[in-house]
């Protein structure tokens, strides 16, 4: 995405583009950009996200959309703007995220004070790297219907059930958690949120292989496991709170990001095509029916773009996204599967080798094939599950529907 955001750029604005285009191109190795080539659903591999943080941190650059005072870059609207749309044009590996975007913004709302000095610098760091405990069996979209109890007694909570779909549990020291600890009239009521320390006695994580072969997902069960009652964020029953202040970033987060990503699908898809026979002496991008499938595509994902622009011009940088980047969510999501399909079947046959061993970062193993062949399935199989991750379109509808169209907080 082009920075015809801000056509009027101070020379600060210059000089502080340049200072993050020059942070990108001096970090960005080989090995970090063959990471994010890898890379099939959200997560590059843990240790390139975990060593990309940490040169963030050691750079300043390791949260700045926080407040100030607790390690944020205190930057100008302008700049705020510049470091998404040059981040997005860079590419970097995608962190693990869920400390930094989600627990940390709603430990500065909600926490206390010992909470804050403790908790925050260890995300900013890449000391603690954090799970999110949502969504269980039963309660994945309809998030109020969770189960997970946690009962108190003296100065601690007894926790008994599960979390599933607990992305990179495997490599968290930490996990934050939607507990019930009342029966009340309505669902969102009774919800404890807490912060877990993944080492505690009775935490067991259980791998869930995705259909492309990747361990990113789990199930944690939770067997009698004491949390102490200081490690409560915000008050007892009043958890929901807390739970709809992180969905705000969840949802609508990394609007720059997604367009760029969305582009670069669509030119990988175009690529692929370019590299691919119609059969009759051609390419797929001769191909009429192949071609205009992919033209509106690639229509549909330049629409995006350009609501992300606007969404960007109207954006308030120090609050979370609004309801508006909710839309655009799903949209993109839809756009993303409709490509990935799109490139399987461009690929055909030769992408039906199981290849796994040959996508990691540091394998010896010969991808068989074309180059180009080697991704596209699994990239296709991890998409599956992207319009119903966090959420299926009907629960995100429902939310654009209170807060744009009735107009309820």
């Amino acid at each position: 995405m082009e920075l015809d955001l801000l056509p009027d750029l101070t020379d600060e604005d210059r000089a502080f583009r340049d200072r993050i285009r020059k942070f990108y191109a001096d970090n960005l190795t080989a090995e970090f950009r063959r990471a994010v080539r890898l890379t099939t659903w959200t997560f590059c591999e843990f240790e390139y996200g975990r060593q990309w943080q940490e040169i963030r941190h050691a750079h300043g650059l390791g949260a700045p959309h926080w407040p100030v005072e607790h390690g944020g870059c205190g930057w100008t609207a302008n700049q705020k703007i510049i470091w998404e749309l040059e981040t997005a044009a860079a590419h970097p590996p995608e962190v693990m995220r869920m400390g930094r975007d989600y627990a940390a913004p709603c430990i500065i709302a909600f926490g206390t004070e010992e909470q804050k000095r403790f908790y925050l610098p260890r995300i900013l760091s890449g000391e603690d790297w954090w799970a999110q405990g949502y969504s269980e069996p039963g309660a994945g979209s309809d998030l109020a219907a969770l189960k997970l109890s946690a009962v108190a007694d003296g100065d601690d909570y007894v926790l008994n059930g599960s979390k599933i779909w607990t992305t990179f549990a495997q490599f968290a020291n930490r996990i934050f958690l939607l507990v019930r600890t009342a029966k009340m009239e309505r669902k969102q009521q009774g919800i404890t949120f807490l912060l877990v320390d993944m080492d505690t006695p009775g935490i067991e994580v259980r791998p869930i292989i995705n259909i492309a072969g990747e361990h990113e997902f789990n199930e944690v069960f939770f067997t009698d496991v004491r949390v102490p009652r200081r490690n409560r964020l915000g008050e007892e029953n009043e958890g929901w709170a807390v739970a709809r202040h992180l969905l705000l970033y969840e949802h609508g987060g990394r609007i720059a990001q997604s367009a760029a990503e969305l582009r670069r699908r669509a030119g990988w898809v175009r690529q692929i095509a370019s590299l691919e026979s119609d059969g009759h002496g051609g390419t797929l991008l001769d191909d009429p029916d192949f071609s205009r499938r992919l033209g509106l595509l690639e229509i549909g994902v330049e629409a995006a773009g350009a609501a992300a622009e606007q969404l960007i011009r109207m954006s308030n940088t120090d609050t979370p996204p609004g309801a508006e980047a909710e839309l655009l969510n799903i949209r993109g999501r839809e756009l993303d599967q409709a490509l990935t399909e799109l490139a399987m079947e461009a690929i055909g046959t030769t992408a039906a080798p199981d290849q796994r061993g040959a996508r990691f970062v540091e394998s010896d193993m010969p991808a068989i094939g074309a180059p180009h062949a080697l991704m596209p399935m699994p990239v296709f199989l991890a998409q599956r599950g992207a319009t119903i991750a966090g959420g299926t379109p009907d629960i995100h509808r429902n939310n654009i529907a209170r807060h744009l169209l009735r107009g309820h907080p």
